[in-house]
């Protein structure tokens, strides 16, 4: 059958049709669109059984409850982007030491070029030889699709995970792909009886744990024989030039070689550990070889060790030394994504061809990116700002990232999520100015309780005040495409479960706790006022309750709810430009004139509330 499904989404049907039982994620972009796609099936397929997909609290949790699925003989798959992996990595690494009784699937995404990540760029690649876990590296939708069924097939093989390792073109890539009913396994669980399971658990304590560390590396090197994921193209015994190339750069090459109607031998690598022989076999009689590889050079080194020890053994053997000239990240980039361009370049240099001179591309005007109109973070972050002027905000992770710009200015760092509490903690430690942190409700969820608690018991605090922390509920992992969490009440598969109180949680850590509607300005403002004052005495917590407008107004629309939208009277403006400060792209200021676009709209009132003068009233006062 042909579909035409992402990357993400081509994971997500292999996974499926390799029989999986159990799916968990934590939505992270370029990597929840295969959580959305599999929940989107889940939803289709909850009455049968042994077919579970869920929304985890956060990687690590995803990561420990595929792995208990696939310790009792059930295929599994859990999906995160990069930075997840960094969070799940202490229940990852033991993994490969425990052995698995059933095929169980990691995918990560990277982000080379940052398109969706805030914090840093990550090459995962070194995940897995951390882990002592192969990894799978496709390069477009089929090979996402075709890699996962046969990943299964590896991790049975070897009874340990498999990662396979995305980029955001992967993962983001569009294409007609080829399923295979026939090859579609049956999610049947392979029942392991408990003293089966008895003796393969706690297989990684002491003193059988360096015994195992050894089995492990022979697992590894059993991978380097294994070439089903890695081809040659265009083999020539002639050429004195060659290509390795793994991911999305793959695609570029062999469209720069048709381009410049060029035959050079490709060698692309879809796995680790690499294929060793496979290397030595292409690199025999070639002078030049150029890596190619998206962000650091590991290929590369690790083909320049090959090269290393082969040399060795010519000089053991008294046989003559092939030098050979390696290219890579001394004329690519190691950093950022690698463009088609660069790809061009590089083979133009290896081959001895000038250098091509692209177009100027025009440069685009730089604009910050902002919260949508309407949003409740950015009135909240209005309310705050107002109370607390000049203070220390420590930012995190979510829509609400988007307040380290101007006018809001309220994040002034953003390190990972839920390290706002953990920072605001060792900020108090050393300064004097009211320090707020910023939190949102599934990051609350996923790493802000403990760092919370952190502050209660340690009594972070000087000589003035408490850290106070603003958790931001908009109802929703709103950033990554509004999936469910533990405070929404519906699971991963649509079904309706208990809901998780987060001012309940604030409560049980005996710090005062206070509620406010951000749309409504002059109660929130009177708040924060008394949050002031009270972070003299204890930590406070504000839970700012409203839904993500994005999803009311879909909500509202398909509903038919009208919303009320707003205008400015030209004639009671002052021009005072509190408005502006606001920061919602409705209100705009054009040749010295204020006006909001009313097609950018969503009804949020709080800029009316904010306004001097009283000039901002809903459309209809004006008919």
């Amino acid at each position: 059958m042909k579909k035409i499904l992402l990357g993400d989404e081509a994971i997500a049907h292999g996974a499926v049709d390799a029989g999986i039982a159990v799916a968990t994620t934590y939505p992270g972009t370029p990597a929840s669109e295969i959580g959305d796609e599999l929940s989107k099936i889940a939803k289709e397929k909850k009455n049968e059984k042994n077919f579970y997909f869920e929304y985890s609290i956060n990687e690590k949790v995803a990561l420990e409850v595929a792995a208990g699925a696939a310790f009792f003989g059930a295929r599994s798959i859990v999906s995160f982007k990069h930075f997840g992996f960094n969070v799940a990595s202490d229940s990852v690494f033991p993994l490969s030491y425990h052995g698995i009784k059933a095929g169980m699937i990691i995918v990560v995404a990277d982000d080379p070029q940052c398109w969706s990540s805030g914090q840093s760029e990550q090459d995962s690649r070194y995940f897995a030889r951390i882990a002592h876990m192969p990894m799978l590296e496709p390069s477009s939708p089929q090979e996402c699709y075709d890699f996962v069924i046969k990943g299964f097939e590896l991790s049975e093989k070897l009874q340990i995970p498999v990662i396979i390792r995305l980029t955001t073109r992967v993962a983001y890539a569009k294409g007609i792909v080829i399923t295979n009913s026939k090859r579609t396994k049956s999610n049947k669980i392979n029942k392991i009886s408990i003293d089966e399971f008895k003796e393969m658990a706690f297989n990684n304590m002491p003193p059988k744990i360096v015994n195992i560390h050894k089995q492990l590396h022979e697992k590894l090197r059993l991978c380097e024989k294994i070439y089903d994921f890695c081809k040659i193209e265009d083999e020539s015994k002639k050429s004195k030039i060659g290509i390795i190339v793994s991911g999305v750069p793959y695609l570029y090459a062999k469209e720069v070689l048709k381009k410049i109607d060029r035959k050079i031998p490709i060698l692309k690598i879809g796995s680790w550990p690499y294929p060793k022989n496979l290397i030595k076999k292409f690199i025999n009689g070639k002078e030049k070889i150029l890596v190619i590889e998206e962000i650091e050079g590991i290929l590369e080194k690790e083909i320049k060790e090959i090269l290393f020890e082969i040399d060795r053994n010519n000089e053991k053997n008294s046989k003559k030394n092939n030098k050979k000239e390696i290219f890579g990240k001394n004329i690519l980039p190691d950093y950022g994504e690698i463009k088609i361009n660069d790809v061009e370049n590089a083979i133009r240099k290896v081959i001895g061809l000038r250098k091509r001179k692209y177009p100027e591309r025009l440069e685009v005007i730089p604009r910050w990116p902002v919260l949508c109109p309407g949003c409740p973070h950015r009135a909240t972050f209005y309310e705050v700002k107002k109370v607390f002027g000049d203070s220390i905000y420590c930012g995190d992770v979510g829509c609400y990232i988007l307040g380290i710009y101007k006018p809001l200015e309220t994040q002034h760092f953003i390190i990972s999520m839920g390290a706002s509490e953990g920072i605001a903690s060792g900020i108090k430690k050393i300064r004097d100015e009211y320090t707020i942190a910023f939190v949102g409700d599934s990051t609350f969820f996923h790493a802000g309780i403990p760092p919370l608690i952190n502050i209660v018991y340690n009594k972070s605090f000087n000589r003035k005040n408490h850290p106070i922390t603003v958790i931001l509920n908009n109802m929703a992992t709103a950033m990554t495409g509004h999936q469910p969490h533990p405070g929404t009440g519906v699971t991963g598969m649509g079904i309706t479960t208990d809901t998780i109180k987060i001012e309940e949680i604030a409560n049980s850590t005996n710090s005062y706790v206070f509620s406010i509607n951000p749309f409504n300005l002059k109660e929130s403002l009177a708040i924060f006022e008394k949050v002031k004052m009270k972070s003299n005495e204890k930590p406070c917590v504000v839970v700012s309750n409203q839904e993500c407008r994005l999803q009311f107004m879909r909500r509202a629309r398909k509903n038919g709810i009208k919303v009320p939208v707003f205008q400015i009277d030209k004639e009671k403006c002052k021009k005072c430009g509190e408005c502006l400060n606001f920061g919602c792209p409705a209100i705009h200021k054009e040749k010295g004139e204020y006006y909001i676009n009313e097609s950018w709209c969503w009804g949020c009132s709080v800029c009316a509330q904010i306004c001097p003068y009283n000039a901002i009233k809903a459309k209809v006062d004006f008919v």
